[in-house]
């Protein structure tokens, strides 16, 4: 599926990448990575790409993924609100299969929210499949913790 925009070019993400990696990752996730946290993961190699169109070089979108043995983890993905539901989604996370097969590992594990419908709507259309359920799991606004779907896409088939 190509997305309804124009054509998509992926780059690794840079230090300089930051500022608008944070924006992104702050309207779209209720309790976002700090700036910190993607340094960490770019000091330590990890799998981190940005999302440009050819026509803007504004970033729409990005994710950070680490190799863990014979897998490849999804650590943070998101894409601008303005552009979600346009294709740049499915795009990074064909991205993220692309390289973990490119890399010979078995297979690419996640964890999401288990209210965030549209992402685990995403994920099972791309073919993951849901794994197990870690209760109360994740941070939320109140006292109430929110439970993480884990799903799983398997390279070998």
């Amino acid at each position: 599926m190509k997305p309804d925009i124009p054509t998509l070019k992926l780059a690794p993400m840079q230090i300089a990448d930051l500022d608008e990696v944070l924006a992104i990752e702050k309207q779209a996730h209720s309790h976002p990575w700090s700036r910190g946290n993607f340094i960490d993961s770019l000091s330590h190699q990890h799998e981190a790409w940005v999302v440009h169109s050819t026509a803007d070089a504004s970033i729409l979108g990005y994710f950070v993924s680490m190799k863990a043995v014979d897998e490849a983890q999804l650590l943070t993905i998101a894409v601008k609100n303005t552009m979600q539901g346009k294709g740049v989604g499915r795009f990074l996370l064909q991205q993220v299969i692309d390289r973990a097969k490119a890399m010979n590992l078995a297979a690419v594990v996640l964890e999401v929210r288990v209210l965030n419908v549209r992402a685990v709507t995403l994920y099972e259309a791309m073919g993951f499949e849901l794994i197990g359920r870690r209760k109360n799991y994740y941070e939320t606004n109140s006292l109430q913790r929110e439970d993480a779907l884990i799903y799983c896409y398997d390279l070998a088939l």
